[in-house]
């Protein structure tokens, strides 16, 4: 009985160390503060992406406002929930400092989060949280440029899930990355966080 739930711990386990050695491998050793700041190298890049409104998004629209970007899947069970709330609290938490930063939630599921589906489930979170789909080829492209781990986990009922990272990334007026915010904050630590950079 124990052997079984060992097992099960592991299985659950394994894939979760995988995806933590991946983002170890493409964030590198971290610098400064944790990773706060500094030793960012070539975190984050261009993007080329499409609103809710089927409108074209890049990283322009974006000049002059701080962003705080977030990948992840609509059909994610826990990770993607809880992130993407302990985001909107923090954010509330900060209050009228937070006003100017625009949270956006990009997809890595294009297949199935098309732009009606990921903009409302952007606004379930925060009335000014933007959700942002593409093609797998742009969604590649921006998962690249922050150098995001996503695959398909395909199940046995012939559906799939997605493993991903799930980091938050604070970006600045200039779309440079400010701090990279591990997963499982706080709201609280969150946006003590963000209200350094602001």
């Amino acid at each position: 009985m124990w052997t079984k739930r060992i097992l099960r711990a592991l299985a659950l386990a394994v894939p979760a160390l995988v995806i933590a050695a991946a983002v170890a491998f493409w964030l590198g050793p971290p610098g400064g503060r944790g990773v706060t700041g500094q030793g960012f190298g070539s975190v984050g890049g261009p993007i080329a992406l499409v609103d809710p409104g089927g409108k074209p998004v890049t990283e322009k629209d974006f000049a002059g406002k701080d962003a705080l970007v977030f990948f992840g899947f609509t059909n994610c069970p826990d990770v993607c929930p809880t992130e993407l709330s302990t985001m909107a609290a923090a954010l509330d938490t900060l209050g009228p400092k937070a006003d100017g930063v625009v949270p956006v939630f990009i997809t890595v599921d294009p297949e199935r989060d098309t732009p009606d589906v990921v903009g409302e489930y952007a606004q379930a979170f925060h009335p000014r949280m933007i959700g942002l789909t593409g093609t797998p080829e742009q969604i590649a492209k921006a998962a690249k440029a922050f150098r995001v781990y996503y695959q398909k986990a395909p199940r046995d009922d012939g559906s799939y899930s997605m493993d991903h990272s799930a980091f938050v990334y604070l970006m600045g007026p200039d779309w440079q990355v400010l701090d990279i915010l591990p997963p499982q904050l706080s709201p609280q630590d969150m946006a003590q966080r963000i209200g350094k950079q602001l």
